[in-house]
C-alpha cells in the first residue's frame, strides 16, 4: 500500500481510530542508497495550540532526517494501559523512534506507547508528572524550570514558522485572541487601539484575523467600525482560514500586531522575523505568562501599543526565535538522525 503524505492543521484534526502516516521528501544525491524513515508517533489532543508546536517538531525534524510520521489522538484509558504495559492504539504501527505530544492529556498515553513498544519521549511543554520519567522535556523559560539532563528551556512556544520577514511590504496584519485565565478582555480597549493603529500607521492595507478565543461579536463589531471609521481593514475569521495562512500573510507583511493574551501568536510573528506590536490588555495576575510576555518587552522583542504611539517604530526582533529547529538538532544529536 503506497504511503500517505500529508499535512493536518491543528484546527482541523480530528481522531482517527487508524493513525495515518506522513512521509517527507528529503532530497538526497542520487547515488546514494534511500535510508530507512525514522518512526516517529505523535499524539495529539486536538487543541491548536498544542498541535502546533508538536507539528513544528516535527516539521523540523523532517528538515534534518526522514521521517514516518504517525498521528495518534489520545483517548481515555491511559492509565491502565500504563499499568499494563500496553498500548492497543499502536498495536499495527512499526515500533517509534521517537514519542512527542504536548498537553497534559497526553502525559500518560506518551509513557504507555514507551513501555509497551519503547522509544525515547519527548514532552512539549512543562508536564504535571514528574520530569524524570520523560526522555526530554521542551520547557519554555518562562515555567523557570530547574537545571537537568533532560530538560531543555525554550524562549516561548514551538511553532511551524519560518524567517519570513518582507522588508519591503506596505501590509499589516492584525491577530486578535479573546479572553484568558491571564488577561481581561476589554472589547472596545482592543477595538480602539487597533483603530489608532490603522489610522496612524504607514502601512496601507490590513488584514485582521480573529482565534477560536475571540468573542463572537467582535468581528462585526470591528467591520462596524471599518464602515464609521472609513478604515482599510479586511477581517477574516479564524474559520476562513488554512493550514499554511498565517505563514503566507506573515510572508507578506512588514509588521504585526498581536492582542497581549496570544502568546503562541506573539512566538509565531516573532518566529517569522517580523517587527511585533501588542494590542495592551490589563492582567489578572502576575503569573507566568504575564511575566514571560512582560520579558519579551523588557528585552526589546516587541512593544507596548503605548510605546508606539509615543512615536517609536516597532522593533525587529533583536534574537533569532528557531526553537523548533533548536529542539531538532538536540533530539537528532542525541538520539541519531544526522
Amino acid at each position: 500500500m503506497p504511503l500517505l503524505r500529508r499535512r493536518v492543521h491543528p484546527e482541523r484534526l480530528i481522531p482517527r481510530t487508524t493513525p495515518v502516516r506522513v512521509v517527507p521528501d528529503v532530497p538526497r544525491p542520487a547515488h546514494e542508497p534511500l535510508a530507512r524513515p525514522r518512526v516517529l508517533w505523535r499524539f495529539s489532543d486536538g487543541k491548536a495550540g498544542h498541535d502546533s508546536q508538536s507539528l513544528g517538531l516535527v516539521d523540523a525534524l523532517q528538515r534534518r532526517t526522514r521521517i514516518e510520521c504517525y498521528d495518534i489522538p489520545v483517548r481515555p484509558g491511559a492509565g491502565l494501559d500504563w499499568m499494563l504495559g500496553r498500548f492497543p492504539a499502536g498495536s499495527l504501527l512499526p515500533d517509534p523512534w521517537l514519542v512527542i505530544g504536548a498537553g497534559h492529556s497526553t502525559h500518560l498515553p506518551l509513557l504507555s506507547a514507551r513501555r509497551a513498544r519503547g522509544g525515547k519521549v519527548a514532552v512539549l511543554m512543562s508536564p504535571d508528572l514528574p520530569k524524570s520519567l520523560f526522555d526530554l522535556c521542551v520547557i519554555p523559560e518562562h515555567d523557570r524550570p530547574a537545571e537537568a539532563e533532560n530538560i531543555l528551556v525554550t524562549c516561548g512556544s514551538l511553532n511551524r514558522m519560518q524567517p519570513v520577514y518582507a522588508s519591503g511590504s506596505n501590509r499589516g496584519l492584525l491577530m486578535v485572541g479573546g479572553p484568558s485565565r491571564h488577561y481581561r478582555w476589554d472589547h472596545q480597549q482592543v477595538a480602539e487601539q487597533i483603530a489608532r493603529v490603522i489610522r496612524y500607521s504607514p502601512v496601507r492595507d490590513w488584514i485582521l484575523t480573529t482565534s477560536r478565543r475571540t468573542p463572537p461579536g467582535f468581528a462585526e463589531h470591528i467591520r462596524q467600525m471599518i464602515f464609521n471609521r472609513n478604515l482599510r481593514l479586511t477581517v477574516l475569521s479564524w474559520r476562513d482560514t488554512t493550514d499554511q495562512w498565517l505563514a503566507l500573510q506573515l510572508s507578506r507583511s512588514c509588521c504585526t500586531w498581536v492582542t497581549e493574551d496570544s502568546v503562541s501568536m506573539i512566538y509565531e510573528a516573532l518566529t517569522a522575523g517580523v517587527p511585533v506590536g501588542l494590542l495592551s490588555l490589563s492582567p489578572r495576575r502576575h503569573d507566568r505568562i504575564v511575566r514571560g510576555v512582560q520579558a519579551l518587552v523588557a528585552s526589546r522583542n516587541v512593544m507596548r501599543f503605548d510605546d508606539w504611539s509615543a512615536g517609536h517604530p516597532l522593533p525587529r526582533p533583536r534574537r533569532v526565535f528557531d526553537e523548533a529547529n533548536r529542539v531538532a538538532s538536540r533530539i537528532c544529536g542525541q538520539w541519531g538522525g544526522e
